[in-house]
């Protein structure tokens, strides 16, 4: 009796394997799509909004809101009076863009490779933007070593939110 080839049935469970495997990974790369800093938020301490955009391929972050945007002593907007530059020591708190050249890496899933400014401190720090779910976003600013930083948790503010 002639040796014949196997029947075609016998790659159907390895076919089945695969669409069952590319079936499982679908909802996770839209879900890693889906979770994009991109919007408003509010630092942990309620006290900032942040409007965090693409801006020439990178993520930038803008201060929209503060809690005490302006100055009792003057009547004024609340300056820079803490930056490093004198300069830049004159200009409103108010619309600063306080997050910088911020890109994606895959490998991570972080925002990286960017830094963040304390207006409080009028310190630049390294930093990175983490998504742990799509309404809380890690930020965390650091000096060398992502180690020895500290990470702040920003919660998504939901459209239409009055500033």
């Amino acid at each position: 009796m002639p040796i014949l080839p196997r029947p075609i049935a016998s790659a159907v469970p390895m076919f089945s394997i695969w669409l069952l495997c590319l079936g499982m990974l679908l909802p996770l790369m839209g879900q890693a799509q889906a979770l994009s800093p991109v919007g408003m938020w509010e630092d942990d301490s309620g006290e900032a909004r942040v409007e965090v955009s693409v801006r020439d391929g990178e993520l930038t972050g803008r201060l929209i809101w503060m809690h005490h945007a302006i100055d009792p002593k003057t009547g004024q907007p609340h300056l820079d009076g803490r930056n490093p530059n004198p300069t830049l020591r004159t200009r409103p708190l108010q619309n600063l863009v306080v997050l910088y050249k911020m890109r994606y890496n895959p490998d991570s899933g972080r925002w990286e490779d960017g830094e963040i400014y304390d207006p409080h401190s009028g310190h630049y720090y390294s930093c990175y933007l983490h998504m742990e779910s799509r309404d809380r976003l890690e930020v965390k600013g650091y000096i060398g070593f992502s180690l020895l930083g500290r990470s702040h948790y920003w919660h998504r503010l939901k459209p239409g939110t009055a500033l």
